[in-house]
């Protein structure tokens, strides 16, 4: 059972409950929410519809193929999933937010929760957005049927950080962006397999040549793979000399 006094909380505005946990149910996530860890609350957004049809969605204003999420019936769903969690920030997750880094998934998982607005259609009213305070996320540049997937990456991001999910914490430091760089090659025996040796460093027994290499690696994959990413540790690492 979590030490915390305050156990962290996922509160999840949605038109499809059924989603959740999903994945998050398994694993370590899984284990975590059995052992409550973390607690999970889904609040369904059709819930709150006012007429008999459950309407939750109406034509835009302006013209358009598509519908928008009205705004009264996703403000009623939002305040419900404050209730669950008061003092957590309010995501929407969009194409359009704050691309999520792993910065912002620490900070997430050191206060006591979230609550996410799970989008459909091609969206909802920004009355709401601005009326809420929405910070908008997006997990990547691409457009994804709905916000529910974008949720559950973003839960499983932080359950992973709380205190005794993961069994070797030490592990979470030498991942990729701990260090705002990408993770170095990992291997495993055989030690040789198909023609392919593991390099003779990670064999050799020093230590140190072996967390030298690692990040020698680190740096190499991220200035060829990822130069945004580079540039920004290029950036600090100039800015700590």
């Amino acid at each position: 059972m979590s030490t915390q006094t305050q156990v962290w909380t996922a509160s999840v505005a949605t038109l499809f409950p059924d989603m959740f946990p999903g994945p998050l149910g398994h694993s370590l996530a899984g284990k975590a929410l059995a052992d409550g860890r973390w607690r999970l609350a889904t609040v369904n957004i059709r819930d709150f519809a006012t007429d008999r049809h459950r309407t939750v969605d109406d034509t835009p204003f302006g013209g358009g193929a598509s519908m928008v999420m009205k705004p009264d019936v996703v403000d009623a769903a939002v305040a419900a999933a404050r209730a669950q969690c008061p003092d957590a920030p309010c995501v929407y997750l969009s194409p359009r937010g704050r691309l999520l880094d792993q910065a912002r998934v620490r900070e997430l998982a050191a206060g006591p929760g979230v609550v996410i607005l799970c989008g459909r259609y091609e969206g909802v009213d920004e009355r709401v957005i601005e009326a809420r305070g929405l910070e908008e996320v997006s997990i990547g540049d691409f457009v994804l049927s709905g916000g529910e997937p974008a949720a559950l990456v973003l839960i499983d991001a932080c359950v992973r950080l709380l205190s005794g999910v993961v069994g070797n914490e030490e592990s979470l430091a030498e991942e990729s962006f701990a260090e705002g760089l990408l993770e170095y090659p990992l291997y495993t025996r055989p030690q040789e397999w198909n023609g392919r040796a593991v390099p003779e460093i990670l064999i050799s027994g020093h230590h140190e040549k072996v967390r030298a290499w690692r990040h020698d690696q680190m740096e190499k994959i991220t200035r060829e793979r990822r130069p945004d990413l580079w540039d920004r540790y290029a950036a600090r690492k100039a800015g700590r000399a």
